[in-house]
């Protein structure tokens, strides 16, 4: 019998995975996907958010606070992409300055750092390319942005290197009380754990429902987005927000850690928690009101639409309690829940203290290894890189320079990528101008000579995602 069974490994299950990884425990995650971070956190806009929006009092502003604290000591401990690039609320009328208003008193009730409303002429003195509409701005300088994908594979892989298992690739089918804990079965067998962590997303209020009828429901919330490519990057510099309403925190223009603009998301219920589809509508209405906000923008500049799935909750607040003996919810983790996820992952702690567990911290705790990437180290360094592994000489995706050195570094990772994307979010291979056009083939190669199979069983993605169909005539 293991001590604690995670359910779901998106940012939230990861950073639980990781903070229990610091205690003399036996950890599993079980995961329905083939990777980590393969659902919400796959499509996420990147934001750690400094705490002005969520109401005073509520446990969502004091993990989102708190969260924001430790996302970037983590960030740095782990080799995460992370920048305290600041943000911007703008406000184009007197009902906005209302609302900016009012969320400037939030964050100061939230304890948030450094904020201040300025005039729209001083916005766009940091932000030349600011709309004249604006009359004022809530300047927030703690926000950050981050690579989410990156920041929850380094907690997993950190949990992993501390003794977690992971069982990705298998899905939960029912959970049952027995003396001492719960029995979990999966598709792949069952599991005895001395408690359960529902972290599962989209489903929580599913694996809630395996073990006694959930008290929540939750409804998948799509978020639509623009990718521009890195000539657009250097557009703005803050993240820029729009006023948030009763939709989400509105139409957004942030740069990314990695030099390229983002926008979006919209905010859409659908029937299904696996409908990432876009559409040109949606994108149209996205794209009118950022030119609101920020002018200049060049619809040429896009290399990418995508769609990410939220699980948006119906409670006004994050769901992190034990809901019976050893069974926690770690549920509703809409925005920011990014940023509050390392908080939840220690409140979870507490919550184990409170019920009866002695947790006692391990002596020897083992980080991430630093990550080489090329494209950021000078002449000199590469020069040694390639010295010690003449892997690291090879470009295979031109438009990121991403080696081949990197990616089959990402092969000796405790928890290897085994599908296109997963290599992708490990090493930015694909991400680039082309989006794979270009490297798609030799990444396709490299994974089927590490795996030893063939291409046509090499996916994209998800189970079923297959790219090549048949080779010289020979089908599948």
């Amino acid at each position: 019998m293991v001590d604690v069974l995670i359910i779901g490994c998106g940012i939230v299950g990861a950073a639980a995975a990781y903070e229990l990884s610091r205690y003399n425990l036996r950890v599993v995650v079980v995961d329905r996907l083939n990777d980590i971070a393969g659902e919400t956190t796959r499509a996420n806009s990147g934001l750690i958010h400094a705490g002005f929006d969520p109401e005073p009092g509520t446990l969502m502003a004091r993990l989102n606070v708190r969260g924001s604290e430790l996302a970037r000591e983590l960030c740095k401990n782990l080799d995460v992409h992370y920048k305290q690039n600041g943000a911007l609320v703008v406000s184009f009328n007197q009902n906005d300055k209302v609302a900016i208003e009012k969320l400037y008193r939030n964050g100061i009730a939230n304890k948030v750092q450094g904020l201040e409303i300025i005039s729209g002429d001083k916005a766009r003195e940091m932000e030349p390319r600011l709309s004249k509409e604006v009359i004022c701005a809530l300047s927030v300088p703690t926000a950050a942005i981050v690579s989410p994908w990156d920041f929850a594979v380094a907690l997993a892989e950190t949990a992993a290197r501390n003794g977690v298992s992971f069982k990705l690739g298998e899905d939960v089918t029912s959970i049952k009380s027995i003396d001492g804990g719960y029995l979990v079965t999966t598709s792949a067998g069952e599991i005895k754990t001395k408690a359960v962590v529902n972290a599962a997303g989209l489903y929580a209020d599913e694996v809630h429902g395996y073990l006694q009828k959930a008290d929540f429901k939750i409804t998948p919330s799509r978020g639509q987005y623009y990718l521009l490519d890195k000539s657009a990057g250097d557009a703005v510099g803050h993240t820029i927000f729009q006023c948030p309403s009763k939709f989400g925190k509105g139409i957004m223009v942030t740069p990314t850690v990695h030099g390229n603009l983002l926008i979006g998301p919209s905010s859409e219920n659908v029937d299904s928690p696996d409908d990432a589809a876009t559409d040109s509508q949606t994108l149209e209405h996205i794209w009118k009101v950022a030119e609101k906000s920020v002018t200049g923008l060049n619809k040429r500049d896009n290399i990418r639409n995508f769609a990410g799935v939220r699980a948006i909750a119906d409670t006004d607040d994050f769901i992190v309690r034990e809901a019976k003996k050893d069974f926690y919810d770690l549920a509703g983790i809409k925005s920011p829940g990014l940023s509050a996820a390392p908080a939840i992952a220690e409140e979870l702690v507490g919550l184990m203290r409170a019920s009866g567990h002695e947790l006692s911290l391990k002596e020897n705790f083992i980080f991430r290894r630093s990550v080489i990437r090329f494209r950021y180290c000078d002449a000199k360094e590469r020069a040694e890189i390639i010295r010690k592994n003449p892997a690291y000489g090879r470009i295979v995706c031109r438009c990121e320079s991403i080696t081949e050195g990197e990616i089959l570094e990402a092969f000796n990772s405790p928890i290897p990528p085994t599908t296109v994307d997963g290599i992708k979010r490990r090493c930015h291979a694909g991400m680039g101008r082309c989006q794979g056009g270009f490297c798609s083939p030799r990444i396709i190669e490299l994974i089927a000579n590490h795996f030893n199979i063939t291409p046509q069983e090499v996916l994209k993605d998800r189970k079923g995602s297959h790219i090549i169909t048949s080779i010289k005539g020979v089908t599948r």
